[in-house]
């Protein structure tokens, strides 16, 4: 009787997670072509000026001891506030689809982080992003919706960004460890800015760093804790635990791919939607 109990348990646990998991796959935004991007020039060799990103942030990134990428938004003086809206102003006013498709990616993604730090800087103080509600409307939660910028005449929200351009243009998983939505449960706000020169690296890199720290993969008993990222898009990480799991070992050190290796079950997910903020870790 004993173990029929156990046997009922473990599949009411596995239904429940199993549950859950669709549940935040249910809301996460879809993977949508938005057409009038994916255009590209081949021929234009120019590079896109980042060197204003690059300042604003050697002057207010800095990691915290648990490593997590933070920034002094409280210490940002109202000279550097201006110029990120410039450089964010300066980059909405490209016409970008002239570009190639490498410089095009480093703006996307430069795009977008700077774009939300900036919504930070212009409603701090803030607990968190989710608390920014751009229309006022009352089921509202975070800014990501809003159109907040024109680029070559189209309005463009930060969801647009993500899940219009870059997810299904890109389809790269890797493409959800560059973006920061200025969370510590968000992968690390990378220390440089992204140019077609070091796009692969800094992908790597911050697929490295997310995988291996705690808040995206740690042991729980006999299981795992993942980042709901994993949950939420779960299709960008191959559809299923195997795929997923496959896609963790190509990132993981030693000690990560010891415990993979024993194919452990995935207890939960969690997200830490607390501000990244340097003043008040």
């Amino acid at each position: 009787m004993k173990s029929v109990i156990r046997i009922l348990i473990s599949a009411s646990l596995v239904f429940t997670l199993s549950g859950f998991v669709l549940f935040d796959k249910m809301f996460a935004p879809k993977s949508d072509l938005w057409p009038f991007w994916n255009i590209v020039d081949t021929q234009n060799l120019t590079a896109i000026d980042h060197v204003d990103w690059a300042v604003f942030l050697g002057r207010y990134l800095s990691m915290s001891s648990d490593g997590i990428a933070m920034l002094s938004y409280g210490k940002v003086s109202g000279e550097d506030h201006r110029k990120l809206l410039g450089y964010v102003n300066r980059l909405a006013g490209l016409k970008i689809r002239s570009y190639r498709k490498p410089e095009q990616l480093a703006y996307w993604i430069n795009l977008y982080n700077a774009r939300t730090a900036l919504l930070i800087l212009d409603n701090y103080p803030v607990e968190s992003i989710t608390d920014i509600k751009l229309s006022g409307g009352f089921f509202t939660s975070g800014p990501w919706s809003e159109k907040i910028m024109l680029i070559e005449g189209q309005a463009v929200s930060l969801n647009d960004i993500e899940h219009r351009i870059l997810r299904p243009i890109w389809q790269d998983p890797r493409v959800h460890y560059a973006l920061n939505c200025a969370s510590r449960g968000c992968p690390n706000l990378p220390e440089v800015p992204f140019t077609s020169g070091n796009a692969s690296q800094l992908l790597d890199k911050g697929a490295s760093d997310f995988v291996n720290h705690p808040r995206g993969v740690r042991q729980y008993n006999d299981g795992l804790v993942l980042s709901k990222i994993y949950a939420w898009f779960e299709d960008d990480f191959g559809g299923d635990n195997l795929a997923l799991f496959a896609h963790l070992s190509r990132y993981a050190d030693d000690d990560l791919q010891t415990i993979l290796k024993t194919k452990p079950a995935v207890s939960k997910y969690e997200y830490d939607w607390r501000l990244n903020d340097a003043i008040r870790r």
